[in-house]
């Protein structure tokens, strides 16, 4: 693989590395993804609100992907990218098995982990009766016992968009606190109800979850719960390669434009290792774009290889 030089590789492929990588393949293109194979949402069983595909295992729609990519000749090698450096005009990615890889551009689509709260059977439970997106999740759990474990203030409009989905709803407050003020009386005013106290430990009987178990040795029964992790950006290949950042109230994450181009010329990034909010969709449509403003900057680059290899040589001074 150290031999050949390719016009792109992509690190990450999951859905926004996979849509780029099939754009790149139908301009042409020799693209090469190097996924590490740990989808944020390898958790879920399902994926909904994705046009075509609801209710589609994840996996299912990554395969077909992978197919997709390759059918038009592009390469997908599972490896882990340890070491992403410039190399003359392009850039050279280390992969973890020694692997080196050499291209002309970068696309970096390595998503991001999500932080859970330190809960005992927090973890267990994700993606299976644990979720943090309602527009994902909500749905599938209408009508029934919903709780909201607090993790910061964006826990209370959480907790008031789950309402739509459900009259019961269950706001533990646990190390945060209840809600006071107008907070409050919004709660009370659409039937919220606040549970005050920590939460000791998430409980599951036969496989589902049953609720929550309080410090006060009270079970909360609850067939859904919601929280807002920490999300933690994957970025350390654009880290290595000294790429702008961009404090949010959600945390910090490499700063693109509108078609995903970094501040490190010949570097673009999409899905959620830059955008907190980017679910399945917006992930395929970030990595289009992406692919496309790549393509766009490979053109340029052949026009002035070719313009400069028929440019006539300087003639001597005599």
């Amino acid at each position: 693989m150290n031999e050949i030089s390719w016009d792109v590789a992509v690190i990450g492929g999951a859905s926004a590395g996979l849509s780029a990588a099939l754009m790149l393949g139908r301009a042409r293109r020799r693209v090469i993804v190097i996924d590490a194979a740990a989808p944020r949402n390898r958790f879920a069983a399902h994926m909904h609100g994705l046009l075509g595909h609801d209710g589609r295992p994840p996996a299912d729609l990554l395969a077909d992907g992978r197919r997709e990519v390759e059918s038009y000749g592009g390469r997908i090698i599972t490896a882990t990218a340890t070491r992403t450096r410039r190399e003359g005009d392009g850039f050279a990615v280390e992969t973890a098995d020694g692997e080196v890889v050499r291209a002309r551009k970068l696309l970096v689509t390595t998503g991001a982990r999500d932080e859970l709260p330190d809960l005992d059977g927090l973890a267990e439970r994700w993606g299976r009766g644990v979720a943090v997106c309602p527009y994902c999740d909500g749905y599938e759990v209408r009508d029934q016992r919903i709780g909201i474990l607090a993790t910061g203030p964006g826990s209370e409009f959480q907790a008031q968009l789950l309402r739509q989905w459900s009259p019961s709803i269950s706001y533990l407050a646990d190390a945060v606190g209840g809600p006071g003020g107008e907070t409050r009386a919004a709660f009370d005013a659409r039937g919220i109800h606040v549970e005050e106290g920590p939460v000791r430990r998430v409980v599951s009987r036969n496989d589902r979850l049953a609720g929550v178990e309080m410090a006060d040795g009270r079970l909360v029964e609850l067939d859904a719960i919601f929280t807002i992790p920490r999300l933690v950006p994957r970025d350390e290949p654009l880290r290595q390669l000294g790429a702008a950042r961009t404090e949010h109230p959600w945390g910090s994450f490499v700063t693109v434009d509108e078609n995903g181009q970094t501040s490190v010329d010949g570097v673009w990034a999409a899905g959620n290792v830059v955008n907190a909010m980017a679910n399945v969709a917006v992930s395929i449509g970030a990595g289009a774009l992406a692919a496309g403003a790549i393509n766009h900057a490979l053109v340029l680059d052949d026009i002035r290889r070719a313009v400069s290899a028929v440019a006539p040589t300087p003639a001597e001074p005599e």
